[in-house]
């Protein structure tokens, strides 16, 4: 008799959101974005190595690109094929085992996926966001983040789009408007940001 899998019991009032980056890159436009969702990668690679280190769950929030048949670890390895453009990004942040993912059907990482479940069931206060593009699924997700109440983190250094400019006009209205901390990943104390985020309390949830 097979003996079945203990339910997870991580606990964690910091979440680290990776969204989009597991991607081949294989769309209009995408040679604009590929330079600088690069540069995010390592950022992002950096971020995820201290977050794991803390014991913040690392939660991959990705499209499933019209793959509606695929799981996430299929996901990944089509995007880590030879020739797909995005592979040297996948490369960089490819998940851990103990990584938990979400396939999401549209921009946003709320939208008709169990994000918000998981964040409830983890007792998450406090989301640190990165990822593709930064004016559009980043955006949206965190929007959506900030209308169900967490403190949002964003640093700009951990996203991408496909200008420069495109990416600081979004940065700087999740920071303006939003009240997201869009300081850069060098300049996070992963320490402090758990111990305030342990003396929020968890957003009230609809469902």
């Amino acid at each position: 008799m097979a003996t079945e899998k203990p339910h997870v019991n991580q606990q964690s009032s910091v979440a680290f959101v990776v969204l989009d980056m597991i991607n081949d890159l294989d769309f209009p436009d995408s040679d604009d974005l590929l330079p600088h969702a690069l540069d995010a990668a390592e950022n992002v690679k950096n971020l995820k190595k201290q977050a794991k280190e803390k014991d913040i769950p690392v939660i991959y929030v990705n499209d499933n690109y019209g793959r509606w048949q695929s799981n996430f670890p299929d996901l990944v390895e089509y995007c880590r094929r030879d020739g797909v453009p995005g592979k040297p990004i996948v490369e960089k942040i490819l998940p851990d085992d103990d990584d938990y993912y979400i396939l999401k059907p549209q921009f946003s990482g709320f939208f008709a996926t169990p994000l918000e479940i998981l964040l409830n069931y983890l007792g998450v206060t406090t989301i640190i966001f990165a990822g593709v593009a930064g004016n559009m699924c980043v955006h949206f997700t965190v929007n959506d983040a900030y209308m169900r109440g967490y403190k949002l983190m964003v640093p700009q250094d951990c996203t991408a789009s496909n200008s420069m400019q495109a990416n600081e006009e979004a940065i700087n209205l999740m920071n303006k408007v939003l009240g997201a901390d869009t300081r850069d990943s060098t300049e996070y104390d992963l320490e402090k940001i758990m111990q305030e985020a342990q003396e929020l309390p968890q957003p009230s949830h609809s469902s």
